[in-house]
């Protein structure tokens, strides 16, 4: 290549096989060569795809479009499902959160109920009036 930089080589393969790419430096300085190959086809006429050829590929299309609407179908219904279940899980939340907090008013009114109910029995006017 001789100091060049950025070159662009293109050889069209006349047959299949390997090929062997070559680099040669003349010059007794280390130089790095860095290079991209991208293989491509042409496709001569009879390689090019006909109806029949086709048909099979549709057919698959078909079959992954169907596939593909059931999946989509399937996570409408899942989604849907868990409006649903987050929709019960906050309903019973705060059923629970309420018999919760009534459960507490009413112990705590009881308690003070029995508070109130022993400080009377052991009043000195209830007291003297029993014995």
């Amino acid at each position: 290549m001789g100091g060049t930089s950025g070159d662009k080589f293109e050889f069209k393969a006349p047959r299949s096989g390997m090929y062997k790419f070559c680099f040669h430096n003349p010059y007794s300085t280390p130089e790095t060569a860095s290079f991209y190959i991208h293989v491509g086809h042409i496709p001569n006429e009879h390689d090019l795809a006909k109806d029949e050829h086709l048909d099979p590929v549709n057919v698959k299309i078909a079959e992954l479009r169907e596939a593909l609407e059931s999946v989509v179908a399937e996570q409408k219904y899942l989604k849907a499902r868990d409006t649903r279940h987050r929709h019960t899980n906050e309903s019973t939340r705060k059923r629970v959160i309420f018999y919760t907090v009534g459960e507490y008013i009413f112990l705590a009114a009881a308690s003070g109920l029995q508070v109130l109910y022993i400080r009377k029995l052991f009043s000195k006017s209830v007291a003297y009036n029993r014995v």
